[in-house]
């Protein structure tokens, strides 16, 4: 009888410790990450014609404070400088902690600026150029020959372009008739996704030198030549 006791004594202790453990103070708990800060992943510094939506989609990605990415999130994107948009404006980040929009530049501003936001976060801050025109280029056509009162026998097409040749889209270009009579057709058009417009030369009556101009905005004038005969 007197062996068994001890046994007996180990047996209540054993079934005690879990009740122990499970007082204030004897537990150990761990905390859930919290959101710590907010990152730029891609999408910062493009360059993108003036109006246009960059190439690039901006991507921020939110971290928790033991570097682990943070699903839902609330990220809200806010125009800073040079207008435009950015869609969407809000959204809550996914499984990788990020969030994906895509920014649109806003017209005539070289200098452009989104930040992005999150509660409780410090801002991050984007930039991108929007590329504005500065020059005409007579991409085809220039110095033709032909006949008076007839068609030349290639189109003209321009060309506008901004810094380091990029091509501006979306640009209207005038274009008038400065020596020879003869027309143009189209007088005005706008650049397509290349920069370009094509546009018909006819003669006028007169022989000899023929010329034409071609304006966007305050790019130009640029001459485009031909003769008569």
């Amino acid at each position: 009888m007197r062996s068994a006791r001890p046994t007996h004594l180990l047996a209540i202790l054993f079934t005690a410790i879990p009740s122990l453990l499970a007082f204030p103070g004897c537990t150990k708990t761990t905390e859930a990450p919290a959101a710590s800060r907010l990152t730029i992943v891609q999408g910062h510094l493009q360059h993108a014609p003036a109006g246009t939506m960059l190439p690039t989609p901006i991507v921020l990605r939110v971290l928790a404070t033991d570097g682990s990415p943070m699903p839902n999130i609330p990220v809200s994107f806010n125009v800073l400088a040079g207008g435009g948009s950015v869609d969407p404006a809000t959204a809550k980040s996914d499984a990788n902690g990020e969030v994906k929009a895509r920014w649109t530049l806003g017209p005539g501003q070289p200098t452009q600026t989104v930040s992005g936001s999150a509660p409780g976060l410090e801002p991050v801050t984007l930039s991108a150029v929007g590329v504005l025109p500065s020059d005409i280029v007579i991409a085809q056509g220039n110095n033709q020959t032909a006949r008076v009162s007839t068609a030349l026998p290639v189109q003209l097409v321009l060309r506008v372009t901004g810094g380091n040749n990029v091509p501006i889209p979306g640009q209207t270009v005038a274009l008038t008739i400065a020596s020879g009579g003869g027309s143009l057709s189209p007088q005005s058009a706008v650049t397509n996704n290349l920069g370009e417009v094509t546009v018909r030369w006819t003669l006028g009556p007169q022989t000899g030198l023929q010329t034409a101009t071609a304006t966007s905005g305050t790019v130009g004038p640029v001459t485009i030549t031909a003769v008569a005969n």
